[in-house]
C-alpha cells in the first residue's frame, strides 16, 4: 500500500528544486543548552530532574528517548521508584496544608508572575514541544499561548468562582496524555494552584518532559507548590491515585488506562476528573452546503488528528456520497505532512505543514498495520497518501510519519470501526436512515464532540440531542474550548466532574456543604449536566 512509514526520506529534495535544511537555531542541542542556562536547577548535564518537596531531585533512572521528528536521541524521563513516589506525595500534602492558607490575592500574584515567565520563554517552550512530541511550530506556539491566556482569564475572574469555597483536603494528582502538555496539563495545574491546592503531575511517558520541566521550574521559582515526577503508570499509580493524601485525581488519556484508574478509585470516594477517548463523528444528512464543508475537512487533519477532539469518522447519507466525495477527496489530497523545522533557506520562516510525525514509530507502525488489516478485511481505500509528497530533510528518518488515509466502511472487527485512531486516518460510513445515522455516530458509546451538517434546522434540533457527545456543532467542529466554555463527555468518554469555566474551579474545591454537593459530571450514581 502507499502509506509509507519507513526509515528514511523517500526523496532528497523537499520542494522539487533543492534539498531542505534544518532551520538554524532550532536544533535540539540548541534548545537543550538554552534549558541548561535558563533553569540549571532542573536540568543537569544530559538529564532532567524530578521536582518534589520543593527541591529538584536527581532520583530515578533516566530512560533513553528519541524525538519523533527525526529519530535522534533526546532527554528521557527519570523513572522514579514506587517508594520515592510515596514520599513525594506525602511532601506534597505538607505543601498543600501551607498553601491553602495563603490568601487568594497572593496566590493570584504568584500565578500571574508564573504566567509572565512563561510568556517570556514562550518560544523555547514551543520549540521543546516540536522536538518532544512533533507538533508543527504554529500548533506548538498555540499550545503555549492557550495555556497562558486561559490561566490569565482565571486570575482575573476567579474571585466570584471561588466565593464560599475552600481548597480540597489534599493535593490534586494529574496524569495526562502527551499531546497537550501546556494548554491542558499546565493550564489545569495552574488553575488548581490558584484555587488553593498543591499540585502533582506525572510526566507523560511518551513525551513533553523538557517542556513540562521548564514550565514547572518557572512556577516553582514563584513559590507555587508544584510536584513533577516521571515513571511508569504501573509503578506510580498506587501513590498518585490511591494515596489517602490525594484530594483529587485528574486524568486525561485512553479508555483502557482510564478504566484502570476508575477501578482504583471506585472504593475510595475520591474526587476525580477522568477525560477519556471517544470516536468523535461528523454526520452529513440532507445537506448541500459543500463549499463550506471543504475547508473544514482539511482542518480536521491539524496535528495529524492527534487530539481528543479530532474528527476521524464521517457518517454520510448514501444519496449524498458522490457530492461528499467531490469535496472530500480534493481536501484530503491537499493535506501535507512534513518536518516541522525544515526550510529551503536559512532566512525562511518556519514551515506550516498540516502535521508532522505521530508520537513515535511504534504508534505509526500500529496505525499502518490497522489500516492494512482493515483493507484486507473489506474496507475500501478511497485515498492513500504518499510521504514522497511531504517536505522532509534529505535522508531523514520517517519511521514516525504516516501519510493521510481515508477508508470506506471499515469492518466491525477492525479497531478503526469503533475507536479513534489518533493519527491521520479517516473512516467513512454510509447510512440511509436517521436511525442508522445516529447508530453510526454513537458507535463508541460516548464521545467528547460531534458535528452534524444539515440544511434542515428542524432535523438538527431533533437529531443533535440524540448524539452522545458533550458538544455538538452544526456544520462546524467543536473543541475543548477556553475560558468560560464548559467541557466534558458522555458515556465511556468521561468519568467524574466536568470542567471548563467555573466548573474547573468547582471540581477542585469544596463548597460549604461538601458532603451534599452534587457537581455537574458523569458519575456512577448520577449524570448531571451543567446549566449552559
Amino acid at each position: 500500500m502507499a502509506v509509507i512509514s519507513g526509515n528514511s526520506s523517500p526523496t532528497p529534495e523537499g520542494d522539487g528544486r533543492r534539498p531542505l535544511l534544518l532551520k538554524p537555531g532550532t536544533e535540539w542541542a540548541t534548545a537543550w543548552q538554552r534549558c541548561l542556562a535558563l533553569a540549571p536547577e532542573a536540568f543537569r548535564g544530559e538529564r532532567v530532574l524530578n521536582l518534589w518537596n520543593g527541591t529538584w531531585q536527581a532520583d530515578g533512572r533516566p530512560l533513553p528517548a528519541t524525538t519523533p521528528v527525526d529519530g535522534t536521541p533526546i532527554a528521557g524521563p527519570p523513572r522514579m521508584e514506587r517508594d520515592t513516589a510515596r514520599h513525594a506525595v506525602r511532601a506534597s500534602l505538607d505543601q498543600h496544608r501551607a498553601w491553602r492558607e495563603v490568601p487568594l490575592a497572593e496566590r493570584k500574584a504568584r500565578v500571574a508572575a508564573t504566567l509572565d515567565a512563561l510568556t517570556e520563554h514562550r518560544d523555547l517552550l514551543a520549540l521543546l514541544l516540536v522536538w518532544e512530541i512533533g507538533k508543527p511550530w504554529r500548533t506548538a506556539r498555540a499550545d503555549v499561548d492557550r495555556a497562558i491566556d486561559g490561566v490569565r482569564w482565571y486570575v482575573e475572574g476567579i474571585d466570584p468562582m471561588i466565593a464560599g469555597r475552600v481548597p480540597l483536603p489534599g493535593p490534586v494528582s494529574n496524569i495526562a496524555s502527551w499531546n497537550y502538555p501546556m494548554s491542558v496539563l499546565v493550564h489545569a495545574m495552574l488553575v488548581q494552584a490558584l484555587a488553593g491546592n498543591a499540585v502533582i503531575a506525572k510526566t507523560p511517558t511518551d513525551g513533553g518532559l523538557a517542556c513540562l520541566t521548564l514550565a514547572c521550574a518557572l512556577a516553582a521559582r514563584e513559590g507555587l507548590p508544584v510536584t513533577l515526577v516521571s515513571g511508569s503508570g504501573a509503578e506510580l499509580s498506587e501513590a498518585l491515585v490511591r494515596s489517602p493524601e490525594i484530594g483529587c485525581v485528574s486524568f486525561v488519556g485512553g479508555r483502557d488506562t482510564g478504566a484502570r484508574v476508575a477501578t482504583a478509585l471506585a472504593d475510595l470516594g475520591k474526587r476525580h476528573i477522568l477525560e477519556q477517548e471517544g470516536l468523535n463523528t461528523w454526520g452529513v444528512w440532507n445537506f448541500t452546503g459543500w463549499d463550506a464543508l471543504a475547508p473544514q475537512i482539511r482542518r480536521t487533519f491539524d496535528y495529524g488528528k492527534q487530539r481528543c477532539t479530532a474528527y476521524p469518522r464521517f457518517v454520510v447519507q448514501r444519496s449524498a456520497f458522490a457530492d461528499f466525495l467531490a469535496v472530500y477527496l480534493p481536501a484530503v489530497r491537499s493535506v501535507t505532512p512534513g518536518h516541522p523545522l525544515a526550510v529551503a533557506d536559512p532566512a525562511d520562516a518556519l514551515p506550516e505543514p498540516d502535521f508532522g510525525p505521530l508520537i513515535n514509530a511504534a504508534k505509526a507502525k500500529e496505525l499502518t498495520d490497522q489500516v492494512a488489516e482493515a483493507i484486507d478485511r473489506g474496507a475500501i481505500p478511497l485515498h492513500r497518501g504518499d510521504l514522497a509528497d511531504g517536505r522532509f530533510l534529505p535522508g531523514q528518518d520517517l519511521s514516525a510519519y504516516v501519510a493521510p488515509v481515508a477508508l470506506l466502511n471499515p469492518p466491525p472487527s477492525s479497531p478503526l470501526h469503533h475507536a479513534e485512531p489518533f493519527g491521520p486516518v479517516d473512516t467513512i460510513v454510509l447510512v440511509d436512515t436517521e436511525a442508522e445515522l445516529l447508530a453510526a455516530m454513537n458507535a463508541s458509546n460516548g464521545a467528547l464532540v460531534a458535528s452534524l451538517s444539515t440544511d434542515d434546522e428542524a432535523a438538527y434540533e431533533r437529531l443533535a440531542p440524540q448524539i452522545r457527545a458533550f458538544k455538538v456543532g452544526r456544520g462546524k467542529p467543536r473543541s475543548r474550548g477556553d475560558r468560560d466554555e464548559l467541557f466534558g463527555g458522555f458515556g465511556a468518554s468521561w468519568r467524574g466532574a466536568f470542567v471548563g469555566g467555573e466548573l474547573l474551579v468547582r471540581a477542585v474545591t469544596d463548597g460549604p456543604r461538601a458532603a451534599e454537593e452534587r457537581l455537574p459530571g458523569n458519575f456512577p450514581e448520577y449524570h448531571l449536566m451543567p446549566r449552559r
